[in-house]
C-alpha cells in the first residue's frame, strides 16, 4: 500500500470480508485475531484482485516495511540519516537489512531510495508549484546541482526537460 486510497481500499475489503482489525497502515494490517487458513486464502485472492499482495513471511514483511519507511521518508524527510532511521524502526543492523534487501529485491536500499526520491521529484516537477531549489530542499538534497546530476544520471533527461514533457514519463511509486 503506498497511499491513503490504498489504505481505504484495504480497509473496505477487510470490512466486506468480515475480518476484524485494529488498524490499517501503509504496508501493514493489525488484525484482532489471526486468520484461519481459508480466510487467508480468500483474503489473498481479494487483495490480488486489487493489485496487492498478502505477505506473511518474516523476510518479506521486513522488506515491505523498509519500502514503506523509505516512501514515508521521501514524503516527509527528517534530519535523521535514513540508515539510522531504518535500523531503529526495523530493530536490526543496517548492514544486515541492506544485504537482505539486495538479495530479495535485486536492488540496493540506496538505489531504491534514490529512485523513490526521483519519482517524487518528477511528481513535484509536474505539479509545477515549486522551484527546483525548493524541490531539492524538500527531498533532502544538499544542492540543486546534486538533484540535477542524479536526476539526469537515472532518467536520462534534465529536470527542466522533464518538466516540459510532463507526466507521461512518471512511474507509479508502487511500480518503482
Amino acid at each position: 500500500m503506498v497511499c491513503d486510497r490504498c489504505i481505504a481500499a484495504v480497509r473496505g475489503l477487510l470490512d466486506r470480508q468480515g475480518v476484524a482489525f485494529h488498524d490499517v497502515l501503509m504496508g501493514e494490517v493489525d488484525l484482532v485475531d489471526p486468520l484461519e487458513k481459508d480466510q487467508r486464502v480468500a483474503l489473498a485472492d481479494h487483495l490480488s484482485a486489487l493489485g496487492f499482495e498478502l505477505i506473511d513471511d518474516k523476510r518479506s514483511r521486513i522488506i515491505e516495511k523498509a519500502k514503506t519507511l523509505i516512501r514515508q521518508a521521501v514524503r516527509k524527510p527528517g534530519r535523521e540519516r535514513l540508515s539510522v532511521h531504518l535500523a531503529k524502526e526495523l530493530g536490526m543492523e543496517y548492514s544486515g537489512l541492506s544485504e537482505l534487501f539486495s538479495t530479495v529485491e535485486g536492488i540496493t536500499l540506496e538505489r531504491y531510495h534514490i529512485l523513490q526520491r526521483l519519482e517524487r521529484a518528477k511528481e513535484l516537477l509536474v505539479y509545477d508549484e515549486l522551484s527546483l531549489s525548493q524541490i531539492a530542499d524538500e527531498l533532502g538534497y544538499s544542492s540543486v546541482h546534486h538533484l540535477s546530476a542524479q536526476f539526469t544520471k537515472f532518467t536520462g533527461s534534465t529536470p527542466s526537460h522533464f518538466k516540459r514533457i510532463g507526466a507521461a514519463r512518471r512511474t507509479p511509486l508502487d511500480k518503482v
